[in-house]
């Protein structure tokens, strides 16, 4: 249409028509690559947790005799964890800074939760490197020993304790994650609830660290919050998904 002939006014008019439909296309598009992150960071920690399963890893309170044989004859699979954890932390960092960005392109509401999720992801990203560091030199120590030492005895509960500091990071990022999905009416509210409680369980768990560094089951409250956090992923990516 060739708009030097009209009007200025009709010209305005088709101009402003334009810029919401723009903004729309905009809004959807991004929407819907949130959910695809989404549910990518999603499968890539099902297939690392799916792994550690399958070869039987160890407890944190399990003998250390225990611990030195998984890691000395797993060292190929444990590699293929240690790759999925660097998937991991870029899928994380995308989240959250585009949920953060979708957020504020639809109006700002719930945008200090989503804040809350920047800085908490942000921080579990951190954590979860030092853990997946120590773990890693665990299983360097472990090549070649034929009993554990009081060094790879450290190494292991530091690993264990830089897992449960990770935990309220985790905890923190969920529930911000959730609030600010609810509050710019990207979820239902079940789905808010669902990130309450879930997010919840991880920080109670965090309290006891030192606990949980010495092989405590508190542990496990954690991990029910880790798998509450993965289903959260999954439901939110497929709906962010449909739009």
């Amino acid at each position: 249409m060739n708009t030097q002939n009209l009007p200025e006014n009709k010209s305005v008019k088709i101009s402003e028509a334009a810029t919401p439909a723009m903004a729309v296309g905009n809004k959807v598009t991004t929407t819907r690559i949130v959910g695809v992150v989404a549910l990518a960071y999603a499968a890539s920690m099902i297939v690392q947790n799916a792994v550690f399963s399958a070869y039987g890893a160890p407890a944190y309170g399990d003998p250390l005799g225990v611990v030195l044989t998984y890691h000395a004859e797993h060292q190929g699979a444990l590699s293929i964890t240690s790759g999925l954890e660097v998937v991991n932390m870029v899928l994380l960092l995308l989240f959250i800074t585009a949920l953060h960005g979708l957020v504020q392109r639809r109006g700002g509401a719930g945008a200090d939760w989503s804040r809350l999720a920047v800085a908490a992801g942000a921080t579990l990203s951190a954590l979860s490197a030092l853990t997946i560091a120590t773990h890693i030199a665990v299983v360097l120590a472990a090549d070649g020993l034929a009993e554990p030492t009081p060094t790879f005895k450290l190494i292991w509960q530091l690993h264990a304790a830089a897992f449960a500091l990770s935990l309220p990071a985790l905890g923190a990022t969920f529930i911000g994650a959730a609030l600010s999905t609810h509050a710019s009416g990207l979820t239902r509210p079940w789905q808010r609830l669902l990130g309450v409680v879930g997010g919840s369980l991880p920080i109670l768990a965090g309290f006891g660290n030192l606990a949980i560094a010495n092989g405590s089951p508190l542990l496990y409250v954690g991990v029910l919050g880790l798998f509450t956090w993965l289903i959260w992923l999954i439901v939110t990516g497929l709906r962010l998904i449909r739009g």
